[in-house]
């Protein structure tokens, strides 16, 4: 089996192992998508404040959602009840909404995915509630700056195992541990979808980056070690040691000299703390 597939940008075809390779259209259709993704991360800014709960934050990404004409991805996939995914302090990911409120010095990622005339814009931020103490701010910055490290090696010609190797050296350079057990994903018409994209890897390694491919990088960095434990409710993953979690999420599309980051902020707000 040919590992790479042209396909038709109206086509929605399974996951099937192989790498999608878009053109023209799919790229228009990825930027309408993943700019609602960071409007709606942007207007995030303006809610995450001490005594705010995470379901209200859940009901806001929720309504931004539908009023930019698209649907929540996360709405009802496996099962999954709610329009987003917020994570604090030691969730590693895919921790739920519900009525606990946000305290000040939590840091919380909210990751959003809305799914607009058929294509996913997956994204995911960092944020202070208050006055965040500079370990926990440390930690947020430099997994921002493995972000952006690991964007500047998607390319064509370069492999998934560079993307990996330049994330995984910066993050323990800092004496952090790099998430394994989740990863980045291939996306477009599919939520997820071939390659998965590691965050810990050895350079010149795995698939080769061709133009048209879509995938996320989405590196989970622990300010201990980097082990994680799944809870009970079979979503929310937590550092084995408690420890603090941060997360970063972009979707990109390989260009034919280099990579375009389809959830940029349009507010810049790139880093926390957005609010002066």
């Amino acid at each position: 089996m040919n590992l790479y597939q042209i396909v038709d940008d109206e086509d929605v075809l399974p996951r099937d192992g192989t790498i999608k390779l878009h053109g023209a259209a799919a790229f228009a259709g990825m930027r309408r998508a993943g700019r609602l993704a960071a409007e709606i991360l942007d207007a995030m800014a303006q809610m995450v404040q001490p005594g705010v709960t995470t379901a209200q934050l859940d009901d806001t990404v929720r309504r931004l959602t539908l009023d930019g004409g698209a649907v929540p991805a996360t709405l009802g996939y496996r099962g999954y009840r709610h329009s987003c995914c917020i994570s604090i302090n030691h969730v590693v990911c895919h921790g739920i909404p519900a009525d606990k409120a946000l305290k000040e010095g939590d840091i919380v990622n909210i990751d959003v995915t809305p799914l607009l005339d058929g294509w996913h814009g997956d994204s995911s931020r960092m944020y202070h509630v208050g006055d965040v103490p500079l370990k926990a701010r440390r930690l947020v910055e430099v997994t921002y700056e493995c972000l952006m490290i690991g964007i500047d090696q998607a390319r064509p010609g370069n492999r998934i195992g560079d993307i990996a190797a330049a994330i995984q050296s910066h993050a323990e350079a800092h004496r952090y541990g790099v998430v394994r057990e989740f990863c980045g994903h291939g996306l477009g018409r599919l939520f997820h979808d071939a390659p998965e994209i590691v965050h810990a890897g050895v350079a010149g390694t795995g698939p080769e980056l061709k133009p048209g491919m879509f995938f996320t990088i989405e590196p989970m960095i622990n300010a201990g070690k980097a082990g994680v434990k799944l809870l009970d409710d079979g979503w929310t993953a937590v550092t084995r040691d408690r420890s603090l979690s941060a997360q970063f999420e972009h979707s990109i599309g390989i260009t034919d000299d280099g990579c375009e980051i389809f959830t940029q902020s349009p507010k810049g707000l790139h880093l926390p703390p957005y609010l002066s």
